[in-house]
């Protein structure tokens, strides 16, 4: 294994098969097959490595999971049909009745969802924390507090959390913590320097960065995989080979989309800070973010994520988007193609108006999900619509 992100995320493959294929395989394959009754119990009894069926494992997704557990520089790791399958794995499979979160406030929508809506029926409780306000957390944590769950940047809002006090946070009380990965990326931050015991993905977005399949991961120390993998064994939230074989392919150039993601949301954001039309652009490698200095310390660059807020509100931000002619109008992100989310309408329009506004959701914000075509494009792209939509 080389200690440069680029080479293993290229050269860890499996071992070529008898065909001597240069590019990995697809193993369209629901279950393996055993030499005898002997290696089939040894097998499934976990006295011999062996693949057994593609719900627990797979060729292709152990290829994937390879990759990205040398990129975060994690243990062990398993992938899912879906981000939201990882984001719900990584916590259903750690806690019990009567376990209590506390988490960021700034979360994805959906993720948000699974802690006030869908874990309250079993028993499993959170408490919401401000990421402006970390150092009055310790009031927050309860006798039952088990996980901190963070994702930094957040989604839409771009809020950044020290993720070397996250880490010592969680040491300090004895938590599980877990930390969504996605906008960043294992290229730009790895969590698990800090001290997180759990990194998740919505692989659908960036580490597929074409938007052509779904995927998610959990990643973690040996320990705390043992139980995630048992919870996705018998759950069965397995990602299919194929879309496994996708995302894996895509890891090997994660690094130049990065790069190239990075630049052109920088130019971006850099070009329409302090246009009249514009109330506020947000980008972590801004120096106007207020939490600038942080994300340099802990990211390798500022991400592919911008947030503008326009003037005029909701109904600004509809025309805006309706004016847009290049740049694409989809919930995704993440893509080699640029892309504009209304959030409040879209995303997370479940939480309410107050829910929305302590996260900094306005009406007016869009989230821009900048992409690899030519910068002059995007910015043209961007402008002629703020002029159109006024």
């Amino acid at each position: 294994m080389s200690k440069h992100f680029e080479t293993n995320s290229i050269r860890i493959n499996p071992s070529k098969s008898n065909q001597k294929e240069h590019s990995s395989p697809l193993y369209l394959t629901s279950s393996f097959t055993f030499d005898s009754a002997e290696e089939a119990r040894a097998t499934f009894a976990d006295e011999i490595e062996g693949n057994i069926y593609s719900r627990y494992a797979n060729p292709n997704s152990t290829d994937l999971i390879d990759k990205i557990c040398a990129a975060e520089g994690t243990e062990a790791g398993i992938a899912t049909a879906s981000g939201m399958a990882a984001m719900f794995g990584s916590i259903a499979s750690l806690l019990q009745q009567g376990d209590h979160v506390l988490a960021a406030r700034s979360l994805f929508g959906s993720t948000h969802q699974l802690l006030t809506r869908v874990f309250p029926k079993w028993g499993i409780t959170s408490t919401y924390g401000d990421i402006s306000d970390i150092h009055n957390w310790e009031k927050l944590v309860q006798p039952n507090t088990k996980m901190l769950f963070i994702e930094t940047p957040s989604n839409p809002g771009l809020e950044i959390i020290d993720l070397e006090w996250a880490g010592n946070f969680a040491k300090a009380h004895n938590l599980i913590l877990v930390v969504d990965n996605c906008f960043a990326t294992p290229y730009l931050q790895q969590p698990a320097k800090w001290g997180a015991h759990i990194v998740t993905h919505s692989a659908t977005k960036y580490i597929d960065g074409q938007g052509r399949v779904l995927g998610g991961l959990i990643l973690g120390t040996e320990e705390l995989m043992k139980e995630v993998q048992f919870f996705t064994r018998h759950t069965g939230p397995a990602i299919s080979p194929f879309n496994a074989w996708i995302l894996s392919k895509s890891m090997e150039t994660l690094g130049v989309r990065m790069d190239r993601h990075c630049e052109n949301a920088l130019k971006t954001a850099t070009y329409f800070e302090g246009n009249q039309e514009i109330d506020q652009v947000k980008y972590p490698f801004l120096k106007s973010h207020p939490q600038y200095e942080l994300a340099k310390k802990q990211m390798k660059l500022g991400g592919g994520i911008i947030t503008l807020t326009l003037k005029g509100g909701l109904e600004r931000a509809k025309r805006f988007i309706d004016q847009l002619q290049m740049i694409s109008v989809t919930a995704n992100l993440g893509d080699s193609r640029s892309i504009v989310t209304h959030p409040a309408s879209t995303t997370h329009s479940k939480l309410s108006e107050e829910e929305r506004a302590r996260v900094g959701i306005t009406d007016g914000l869009v989230r821009l999900s900048v992409g690899l075509e030519h910068i002059d494009d995007i910015i043209e792209d961007v402008e002629k619509a703020l002029n159109r939509s006024k």
